[in-house]
């Protein structure tokens, strides 16, 4: 297995691409923390799914904008299992709606959970990654943060700055064998994209070169790649990950 021996913390873990992200690392014999935030019947159910398959798990409930409960998450994880290899900030939320209506709370709920956790996560995870000089951080941004979205100013800044965030820091990480890298995806099937699906899916799939939504397996495959040593000299780099959607002019 892949990332066997190997200690995994995912934000927003519960559901959707996170719960794909959990899922695909610990079948690759990692063990998994994720954190969520509200949720705690499909916290535990994952953990139980995960335990009937001989997988190690544990679920910490946390509001992802919270910067001292990411270092007490952290802190947890390392305390129970000795190290964290692999960090995966993939919490985020949306509060869609054009600039000039947008409130001030619109906007700092999203940027607080979106961007401001990768601050608190990463700071917290790579000190103990520096001390084992060992890490793989993957942040899941968005094609948002380079294309735009109507309505979404508040999260495509978050996502355009989590591209630059990854790729600082992959800078600053890359000579103590830390590699961090960003995946940006299309169009998700989950239940953030619920809504513009039901209303806009045929049109959504017509701009897809592959004819198809995203699955969030097809994001935890590719957070399962850069989270192994296959891509060990692969680092600041956003992996879009869109079916082809952006290869044109753009969203």
């Amino acid at each position: 297995m892949k990332l066997a021996g190997r200690i995994a913390l995912v934000t927003g873990g519960s559901r959707g691409i996170g719960r794909a992200i959990v899922h695909a690392l610990a079948k690759e014999g990692a063990k998994v923390a994720f954190t969520y935030n509200s949720n705690e019947e499909a916290a535990n159910g994952l953990v139980k799914e995960l335990e009937l398959d001989q997988r190690e798990a544990i679920a910490f409930k946390a509001d992802a904008a919270n910067g001292e409960r990411a270092v007490e998450v952290v802190n947890a994880v390392v305390e129970k299992w000795g190290k964290i290899d692999i960090l995966v900030n993939n919490a985020g939320i949306i509060r869609d709606n054009l600039l000039v209506r947008m409130g001030e709370d619109e906007w700092m709920d999203v940027i607080n959970t979106n961007l401001n956790s990768i601050f608190h996560y990463c700071k917290a995870a790579v000190t103990h990654m520096m001390s084992a000089r060992y890490g793989r951080v993957v942040n899941i941004s968005s094609v948002a943060g380079r294309y735009g979205n109507p309505g979404q100013t508040n999260y495509a800044a978050t996502k355009g700055g989590i591209d630059g965030f990854s790729r600082c820091l992959a800078y600053e990480m890359g000579k103590r064998n830390i590699t961090v890298n960003s995946i940006a995806p299309g169009f998700i099937a989950t239940d953030m994209t619920e809504a513009i699906r039901n209303a806009a899916g045929k049109e959504i799939k017509k701009q897809i070169a592959v004819r198809r939504l995203g699955e969030p397996e097809d994001i935890a495959n590719a957070t399962l790649f850069l989270a192994s040593d296959d891509a060990s000299y692969i680092t600041g780099q956003i992996l879009t990950v869109d079916g082809g959607l952006t290869l044109g002019s753009g969203m």
